[in-house]
């Protein structure tokens, strides 16, 4: 095959004529596509249609930072109109509302166990459709409407009411058949109901128990060299102790002289020891009392652990020897003063806000109880039984007081009523209720006995009469701030002033004549919730706040 292809070769060198190209293109080369010549003039190129975009961009076009300032390139109107590409900066200050991640807002999704249990068991993992035929054959079908002509009996006329096929068989038993399955199934539930009752009632024992109540005496010796122990007056260095209270005139405190600490949450109520007033006992949200000496040193002399929710009202017996609290983990426990010893424990379930002892001698083993329930419950201490129930208020029982030589007693409550009662007679004899009237958290009584004042949410302290419970509207004090606070009035022991506590943190002094604000004491940074007037004193205060601070000013 080499020698007519050179003998070709040597014909198109001496110039005869060429052959046609299928005969010169023996070995078919001239069908391999040759590469085409560079074009350095684009004036003279082609123009070629390109389908995919532009993704990335040629090197002398705009291909910036955030910090420069300055760029080296003519750019063409369409790269300067172009929109701007990628994600915002998820580093910058400016955040979205509630983001709590970096790309924006997650929140959890949560399920319940039976939830949970009931959807995953319910998948269906067939997920051929069923035929026609099948779906046809599934779908409920409706008798005969039967003959016009036939009112009664078989084929009767049944019209749209006709019933389903099936209907009856899959509703309706026959009478006696499946009643013992009930029966059972019921009493099983009823057993069920038992049970769950009987594990709360133990969870909640258990939370709560009796017995597990502890106190700590912070003092170096438990009784002095004549074995005399805190609970008696100091009358060594303190002998107007033993004189009756409220003989001295009294003047207004000006100056902090001793502040008491150890609390670490807000503190709640205060007491004073009865008659006396050489001890006080304070309450806290950080679920601890503790008892204060106020005549010597000012230390905490024990502290009672027994609530494991903020405590909310603590009040002490007539002889001081024992003392009740109250919290929010609803019960109400009887404590020894002295030794630190709890005694008794009382709980109906519900969340008692206050709590007093009957101030009679004879009836120092009743006390009273002001329910969120709205119920105010009398408890005899003795059989730790539930005796009278005063059932009228329509809102939680916040404030007891006795009047009328222990007669009668007056309620409070977030009704934004006042009520009065009969001891022992649980019909109200007194309704006190007017449209502009507000909730009154807060009720103390006036030395003399013939009046209260109680703390209207309003902004403003209103005077009762005891005697037939008649407003006094000449008397009315204002000036002070504590919406939405129950902060505790207070009287001088004298009677000349009238104190209360402000949601900033002051202590705003009236005179009781004239209804003027007289002073104005800075003592805390948070509301002042309770303040007591120590009985034989001229002018000493101590004031309780939900900073956690109690303070004595003279």
């Amino acid at each position: 095959m080499s020698a007519p292809v050179l003998a070709d070769r040597a014909d198109s060198d001496n110039g005869s004529p060429a052959p046609s190209d299928n005969e010169n293109d023996a070995f078919h080369l001239a069908h391999i596509p040759q590469k085409r010549a560079r074009n350095d003039n684009p004036s003279t190129s082609a123009l070629a249609l390109v389908a995919a975009p532009d993704v990335a961009l040629p090197e002398s076009s705009l291909a910036t930072r955030p910090t420069d300032t300055m760029i080296n390139v003519n750019l063409t109107y369409e790269d300067m109109t172009r929109p701007v590409l990628g994600p915002e900066n998820p580093f910058t200050e400016r955040k979205l509302f509630l983001q709590n991640t970096l790309a924006g807002h997650v929140e959890e999704q949560s399920m319940t166990e039976h939830a949970f249990r009931t959807q995953h068991l319910a998948q269906s993992f067939d997920t051929a459709r069923p035929s026609h035929q099948q779906t046809k054959a599934l779908k409920r079908k409706r008798q005969a409407k039967g003959d016009l002509t036939v009112v009664e009996g078989e084929g009767s006329y049944a019209g749209p009411w006709a019933s389903w096929e099936g209907e009856n068989a899959a509703g309706e038993l026959p009478d006696g058949v499946g009643e013992e399955d009930q029966d059972a199934e019921e009493d099983e539930e009823a057993e069920k109901e038992e049970a769950e009752k009987e594990r709360r009632k133990s969870a909640k024992a258990k939370r709560s128990a009796h017995g597990q109540e502890t106190s700590i005496f912070h003092g170096k010796s438990f009784t002095d060299y004549q074995g005399r122990t805190y609970m008696h007056p100091p009358l060594a260095t303190a002998p107007h102790l033993a004189s009756e209270a409220g003989l001295q005139e009294t003047f207004i405190p000006k100056a902090c002289v001793h502040t008491f600490t150890g609390h670490t949450q807000g503190v709640s109520v205060i007491r004073l020891f009865p008659q006396t007033g050489h001890l006080l006992l304070s309450g806290s949200m950080d679920t601890k009392i503790k008892l204060w000496d106020v005549y010597q040193e000012g230390n905490c002399l024990r502290t009672f652990m027994g609530h494991h929710k903020a405590v909310k009202d603590v009040t002490f017996s007539n002889d001081g020897r024992k003392f009740l609290s109250c919290g929010y983990d609803r019960q109400m426990k009887l404590w020894d003063t002295e030794t630190g010893q709890c005694l008794k424990a009382f709980s109906n379930g519900k969340i008692p806000y206050v709590v007093r002892f009957h101030p009679d001698e004879d009836k120092q083993h009743i006390f009273l109880a002001g329910m969120s329930d709205k119920k105010i419950i009398q408890y005899d201490m003795n059989t730790s039984e539930i005796i009278q129930e005063y059932d009228q208020h329509l809102g939680p029982v916040n404030t007891i007081t006795f009047v009328d030589d222990n007669r009668r007693f007056v309620t409070t409550s977030d009704d934004k009523t006042i009520r009065a009662w009969d001891y022992d007679i649980p019909v109200v004899i007194k309704y006190i209720a007017e449209p502009h009237m507000h909730s009154m958290p807060a009720v103390t009584l006036h030395p003399n006995k013939k009046w209260f004042a109680a703390q209207s949410l309003d902004n403003q302290i209103l005077i009762y009469s005891t005697d037939n419970f008649r407003q006094n509207r000449k008397k009315r004090f204002a000036g002070h701030t504590v919406a939405g606070y129950a902060c505790q009035v207070g009287f001088s022991p004298d009677g000349k002033w009238i104190s209360s506590g402000d949601s900033d943190g002051s202590v705003v002094f009236w005179d009781w004549k004239n209804g003027k604000i007289k002073s104005r004491l800075r003592a805390h940074s948070k509301v002042v919730i309770a303040h007591e007037w120590l009985p034989h004193e001229t002018s000493k205060l101590i004031t309780a706040s939900w900073d956690g601070l109690i303070k004595m000013w003279d």
